[in-house]
């Protein structure tokens, strides 16, 4: 049997796990591994509330938050959604004090546990980027503080510290086997990947193909960023192959980790998305290729899937983002990633046309009749198991 057919004849039994998940119940099981940004930037959002039924709706159990808001963490008290919570990065000079990283804990975190299920502090955004570094120097400090300060409080067993990363921490990327971090990083790096292994801990990074097919749209072919059919990539040392650009991010990331010593530490995404609008100059940004880029990464979080270089290991994804933000500065697109519009009603058509059945001014996510429930539903896992099909079908031939 050549490896073609061990692969198409593997990828077929795939498919028949896939559905007896789906028709056993067990489905919504496996995708503990998708969760969604709750970004805060805009007017007329919906109320905490509203917002968590508009979770449910999408079957997501995990989000993500930038701050520490009292009135969300409040609302998500016995919710059994998972919240990732942020430190500001304007705060972290403040914590370079043991002491006002007890406070900060003591104050913002403690109350709400364990009703809120808060599972991770994220220490700060991006602090290298191309254009500003000054930040950096205040992440470890306040990640160690932080860390200390759980550990005192008795809540380090529950939740983890981390600081999500851009990839302009890499100097290298492509191929995925190629992946080092910029010598000027490196040393912070080291440090940081140190804390994780030893709290064991992931490694964050904020992933984003669709920056990279915008810069370059005539040499990065649209259906390796959106994950749809495509021949895709070998590398060429490791031999492994890559049908799209996100997997390829992960696993450099995971490369220049084991370049630095660290083999194991786990690479999770923190942000990831595609806007459906933007300005002139931002090709890519439509409606048609947010929902196909978010609709094929849901499918493959639906089908536990892992990158090439650790295909055991399922990859865990936050989409960016819940909400279409009005108050976000930069360009459209910045405006305009969310699944959702601020009145709660879909801003493209995900392909699960009974996903979100009420908008974030209803009471609550309810159908009229337990009949017309049971309509609903079937529809659902009727358009969720095709879709699955026809993901697994693409990777066969």
């Amino acid at each position: 049997m050549t490896s073609r057919t061990f692969t198409r004849f593997s990828n077929l039994i795939h498919i028949f796990l896939l559905l007896s998940l789906v028709f056993s119940g067990n489905i919504l099981e496996r995708v503990t591994s998708l969760g969604i940004n709750y970004g805060q930037v805009g007017n007329n959002l919906p109320s905490p509330d509203k917002v968590i039924n508009l979770l449910r709706s999408l079957r997501i159990t995990k989000t993500r938050i930038y701050d520490t808001n009292p009135q969300i963490l409040s609302a998500f008290a016995n919710s059994n959604i998972e919240i990732i919570v942020t430190i500001e990065n304007q705060v972290l000079p403040l914590l370079q004090d043991p002491q006002q990283a007890i406070q900060w804990v003591d104050s913002h975190i403690k109350p709400y546990v364990p009703a809120t299920r808060i599972t991770g502090i994220m220490v700060g955004n991006e602090l290298f980027t191309d254009d500003d570094s000054s930040l950096i120097g205040y992440m470890m400090p306040a990640m160690i503080n932080i860390h200390k300060a759980l550990v005192q409080l008795g809540l380090d067993r529950y939740i983890q510290v981390s600081s999500p990363s851009s990839l302009a921490v890499l100097g290298e990327s492509y191929p995925p086997s190629a992946g080092s971090f910029k010598p000027e990083v490196s040393s912070v790096m080291q440090q940081l990947l140190e804390f994780l292994e030893a709290t064991k801990s992931p490694f964050w990074i904020n992933a984003y193909p669709y920056f990279a097919y915008k810069d370059n749209p005539q040499e990065i072919p649209i259906d390796y960023v959106l994950f749809n059919r495509n021949i895709g990539m070998t590398d060429p040392n490791t031999r492994l192959h890559y049908d799209n650009m996100m997997y390829a991010q992960v696993d450099a990331v995971a490369f220049a980790a084991a370049k630095l010593g660290y083999r194991n530490i786990e690479v999770r995404v923190a942000e990831t998305g595609w806007p459906s609008k933007g300005d002139v100059g931002e090709i890519g940004a439509s409606p048609l290729n947010a929902a196909t880029y978010n609709r094929n990464l849901m499918m493959r979080q639906f089908a536990g899937e892992g990158t090439p270089a650790r295909r055991n290991a399922r990859l865990d994804v936050y989409i960016f983002a819940l909400f279409n933000e009005d108050m976000k500065p930069g360009p459209t697109s910045e405006k305009n990633y969310g699944i959702f519009r601020p009145d709660g009603s879909l801003a493209y058509n995900l392909g699960f046309s009974t996903m979100s059945t009420t908008t974030a001014n209803s009471e609550s996510v309810t159908y009229s009749s337990s009949a017309t429930k049971a309509n609903r539903s079937l529809e659902y896992w009727t358009i969720l198991i095709l879709t699955m099909i026809q993901v697994v079908m693409l990777r066969l031939f």
